[in-house]
């Protein structure tokens, strides 16, 4: 086919089509119903609104046919078609007393259906839908006459405290203050009375989700039927025969309808030009852009033919599914459609995209052009074989929508389903299969290479690694008989793994933008920017994930309102409005800080008499004052309260007040302390004896703080040559031991016990690993242990060693554990040595043991230690 008569066909299907739109032919009925198949379609694919699907599928397809209807009635249905209007009155004066009548009405009979537990998911989606939009109200109301309640509570903080009992208070404030008094109470009613709708509205609405939740955890543990039962089979193919004996028939009947087939004959020249676009856009569509897509890539494969390629390359999705349109619409105004055909006709576009969707993602994630910018590290046959298997489980996924929606039209039973399902189930098993092969492939190809996994290769492995249990245990457990739990596996896995190749997609997109715009490519892959947009394009992709395995949209909606409406720590209420009020602000402070700076090291400060080190002292100080200014005021005018935070801001602005000098000493050890970074500002180290904080680190040396608030400076050279103790390089974690004795006789497990309660307890103790009480040993005067803990800060240690002896005196005392002290006794063994008498030796009184004199020797005296050998507590005392 030569190129003129492509463009030729291309220019009168686009004439046919602008025709067909001018005459107002395209169905009008057909696609108001759209929403209803839709609804249908994604039911019989996300898990955990199936009932729900059947019942939305079941009103469109009573809609579109007469011969077919679906009832279903339930006394709690029932009931909330007798529900009084779900929406409140809406008035300047906010909600009336009539409103709040309706709502206890409503309230009641949500009660009574919740206890019942026999409505349908409709029914319960219907009625959680009204419980919101009161709920929403009443959160409005909440905030009724603040303007006025803040005035009012003004001028009564205008009057002052309320006089203390026993006081009086003159009569004309005292008639202030109960007008004002009893208007505030007046101003406050309203809020109050929302404020305890909204509890229970809210309430209600938990209740109603605790339902729903519980069906659909119910449905996927059932036990139903198994595919392997043959006598399921026969019912279920002469299901299958009769719906294609019923679409021929209604063909058959619609031919020899007259009416039908003058519509026909009217719309003949538009369904054939329909039906030749139709044609044209699927055969050669895809190909054509494919082919495009590849020309304008080329060899060179720039950032800007990658971009241009990509919008190409959308055509493969746009216009094959555009030709479905096409014939979907030559169908319906052929007039030739039952109304049958045209329910299930409804759901071809939306498989058309799913199928086409899916090629195209294969096409990236395993592309034909070998290069190394290929997502996976695969051969170029397996990424032909992806593709293959790409394009095979989106046909099997459009597959199992027409069954699905067949099913629910004709209202087959879940024998018949789970029968028709099981082969596609058990193919699609095998195909997932071999994908997972080429995922764990990759993962294992990429750590040959590197030697060590790297994140998004260990993301790769594990994603092969759950696709292939699921590929596994999905069949089994449709073949047992739990088809619900099984197709909740295998169908959202499928869904997941498509959207996952999106994001893959969505992430080269942002490398080759930003490629486009700094024109660095070899830096692409160390830039942070394209790292933070993949990152917001995970979070935006979270409630997509949600959806496919089984959130409702209810769900999300209702996670969406609380976190709108924000959180409270302690005093303060933070909100999003309030976090992006805080965001902008900083970010304006932060910029302005940064000019000021780069003017003042540019223009201003060269000008000085300034040494380079004074300079930079100034720059940095000049970003610690306007970055804590910006913060300062972002958070002021955000609404947080500071208050709690003085002490700790105040510590925080000492510190950084220490930290702002430089001193250039020591130029080469200084470049070596900044490249290798042994040490950093702020560091606890140890150095020839001196010990302190690293305040300043320039490149001739460096100034430590010690604990007694004086400077050392100290050539880097001994940094480099000499050795040093960083206790807190890396982290503040570290060891503290504190040791402790107790007398002789002390219940030793109970003071274990105790100890190990009050390390415990230490907030800046950490808990893992936890704190260890060792029972070191005897001493000569007490049991001693020793409480050894790893805390968060090591600069604190002395604060946690005095709380700690504090905590362990006060637990002794109130146990009754004594904490032993040395006692020492003098014994003189003649002690009248030290007063002679000249004349003789004094008589010895009887039953006194004489000591030895001096003529038998010196006399040694000597301290006799207080031991504790008879474990009393209370020391020997010597032999007396």
């Amino acid at each position: 086919m030569t190129i003129l008569t492509r463009r030729f066909l291309l220019r009168l299907c686009l004439i046919l089509t602008l025709v067909t739109v001018i005459q107002g032919a395209w169905p009008g009925p057909a696609v108001a119903q759209n929403g209803s198949a839709l609804d249908s379609t994604l039911s019989s694919i996300l898990p955990g609104n199936e009932e729900e699907g059947d019942q939305k599928a079941a009103d469109g397809d009573k809609a579109a046919s007469d011969s077919k209807t679906k009832t279903e009635t339930k006394s709690s249905d029932s009931a909330q078609s007798r529900t009084p209007p779900a929406v409140p009155s809406h008035s300047e004066q906010g909600l009336t007393k009539a409103d709040y009548e309706t709502w206890n009405t409503i309230a009641s009979r949500a009660e009574q259906s919740i206890q019942d537990n026999r409505a349908s998911e409709t029914a319960y989606e219907q009625l959680r839908s009204q419980l919101v939009t009161w709920r929403d109200q009443f959160q409005k109301e909440e905030s009724a006459n603040s303007t006025a309640i803040s005035t009012v509570q003004a001028q009564l903080d205008a009057l002052g405290p309320a006089p203390a009992d026993g006081q009086e208070e003159n009569e004309v404030d005292a008639k202030q203050r109960d007008d004002l008094q009893s208007r505030l109470a007046e101003l406050q009613a309203p809020a109050k009375q929302a404020t305890l709708a909204y509890s229970r509205a809210d309430a209600l609405i938990k209740s109603v989700d605790v339902i729903l939740r519980d069906r659909q955890t119910q449905a996927l543990i059932t036990l139903g039927t198994s595919p392997l039962d043959l006598t399921k089979w026969p019912g279920a193919f002469d299901a299958a025969l009769t719906f294609f004996r019923n679409v021929a028939a209604d063909s058959i009947d619609a031919w020899h309808n007259g009416s039908q087939r003058s519509v026909f004959r009217q719309n003949l020249p538009l369904v054939i030009g329909l039906l030749g676009l139709a044609l044209i856009l699927l055969a050669r569509g895809r190909d054509w852009i494919e082919r495009l897509a590849l020309k304008v890539l080329g060899t060179e494969r720039s950032a800007s033919r990658w971009l241009i390629s990509f919008i190409v390359s959308l055509g493969q999705i746009i216009l094959p599914v555009g030709g479905i349109v096409a014939l979907y619409t030559a169908a319906v105004i052929s007039g030739l459609m039952s109304s049958r055909v045209q329910a299930l006709a409804q759901t071809v576009p939306f498989i058309g995209l799913l199928l086409f969707t899916a090629r195209w993602v294969g096409g990236y994630i395993f592309p034909v052009a070998d290069g190394s910018n290929a997502p996976l590290e695969l051969t170029i046959g397996q990424r032909r074989e992806g593709r293959v298997y790409a394009n095979v489980l989106g046909a099997l996924m459009a597959l199992y929508i027409l069954i699905s929606r067949v099913a629910d039209f004709e209202g087959w039973d879940q024998s018949t389903l789970v029968v028709l399902v099981f082969p596609i189930l058990v193919v699609i098993a095998l195909f997932l299969l071999r994908l997972s092969r080429f995922l764990i492939a990759h993962a294992a190809t990429v750590q040959s290479e590197g030697g060590e996994i790297g994140f998004r290769a260990q993301l790769v492995m594990v994603l092969g690694r759950t696709v292939f249990i699921v590929a596994i245990v999905a069949p089994i457990l449709c073949a047992i008989g739990y088809f619900q739990a099984a197709r909740t596996l295998i169908f959202p896995t499928l869904l997941s793994l498509e959207m996952i190749g999106f994001l893959v997609i969505l992430h080269r997109l942002t490398e080759e933008v930003y490629v486009l715009l700094t024109g660095n490519r070899s830096g692409v892959a160390e830039a942070l920017l394209p790292v933070l947009v993949n990152l917001v394009l995970g979070l935006l992709s979270v409630p997509v994930f949600a959806l496919i395995w089984g959130a409702r949209i209810t769900d999300l909606t209702e996670m969406w309102s609380r976190f709108v409406a924000g959180f409270t720590i302690g005093d303060t209420h933070i909100s999003p409005a309030d976090f992006l009020t805080f965001v902008v602000i900083f970010a304006a402070g932060y910029a302005v800080t940064r000019m000021l700076q780069k003017a003042m090291k540019t223009t201003i400060l060269p000008k000085t008499k300034l040494d380079i080190g004074g300079r930079n002292a100034a720059v940095s100080g000049i970003g610690y004052i306007g970055i804590f200014l910006a913060a300062l005021l972002a958070i002021t005018l955000a609404g947080i309260d500071l208050s709690s935070l003085a002490i700790v801001a105040g510590a925080l602005s000492v510190g950084v007040g220490f930290g702002l000098q430089t001193i250039v000493q020591n130029f080469v050890s200084g470049i070596i302390l900044l490249i290798e970074r042994p040490i950093s500002e702020g560091d606890w180290i140890e150095v020839g004896g001196k010990q302190g904080f690293v305040r300043a680190i320039s490149v001739r040396s460096t100034r430590i703080e010690t604990f007694d608030r004086t400077d050392v400076i100290v050539p880097n050279a001994d940094l480099i040559s000499g050795q040093v103790t960083n206790w807190t390089r890396g982290n503040l974690i570290g060891r503290l031991i504190v040791t402790v004795g107790v007398a002789y006789g002390s219940d030793t497990r109970r003071v274990q016990k105790i100890l190990q309660e009050v390390a415990e307890a230490q907030p800046l103790v950490l808990l893992n690993p936890p704190p260890g009480v060792v029972f070191q040993g005897f001493g000569a005067d007490s049991l001693d242990f020793e409480i050894r803990m790893i805390l968060r800060d090591v600069t604190q240690m002395l604060g946690v060693k005095t709380e700690i002896n504090h905590q362990i005196a006060a637990r002794f005392a109130q146990e009754g554990i004594e904490i032993p002290f040395a006692q020492r006794d003098i014994w003189l063994r003649n002690p009248e040595a030290l007063h002679p008498q000249p004349s003789s030796t004094p008589a010895v009184p009887r039953g006194v043991e004489q000591g030895p004199t001096l003529a038998d020797g010196p006399a040694p005296s000597h301290m006799r230690d207080d031991g504790d050998a008879g474990g009393d507590g209370e020391g020997d005392g010597g032999d007396r």
